[in-house]
């Protein structure tokens, strides 16, 4: 079998169990209530989180869709229970637990540069700090 003709590949961040149909998607060309149920279905676990995702448009007008993990950022800032974060690492403006730095230290890991999860803790951890978010011990 021959390999489908790609006409777009787009990279979109969703609400997770949420989307739905609108111009980004219509840009794509892909039947957009099709794609925004199955990736609701997908990601009815996520609400509340801004989740990633690929979208490969074929020709034949047929596509692919693949989900990433959701932004460092946005794990920190719903694990403090804060809106946003001060930008400055003097400013604190919420706290999480070790566990919770763990918990998303171990969610983040296929899509961080680490090699265990010690590594990827101190790379949430920086970005927990540049947004004034302190870990308690």
């Amino acid at each position: 079998t021959m390999a489908k003709k790609i006409v777009k590949v787009l990279k979109m961040e969703l609400p997770g169990g949420e989307a739905h149909p609108g111009p980004k998607l219509a840009s794509a060309g892909v039947q957009m209530a099709k794609f925004c149920t199955e990736f609701n279905a997908k990601t009815s676990d996520r609400k509340g989180e801004v989740v990633p995702v690929i979208i490969t448009a074929y020709e034949d007008k047929s596509y692919a869709f693949e989900i990433k993990t959701s932004p460092v950022s946005g794990l920190l800032l719903k694990a403090a229970g804060i809106q946003k974060g001060s930008g400055n690492p003097k400013k604190i403006v919420g706290h999480i637990s070790d566990a919770d730095l763990t918990k998303i230290a171990e969610y983040k890991m296929p899509d961080l540069n680490a090699n265990d999860v010690l590594a990827a803790k101190k790379i949430v951890a920086g970005s927990a700090r540049q947004m004034g978010i302190a870990i308690d011990k």
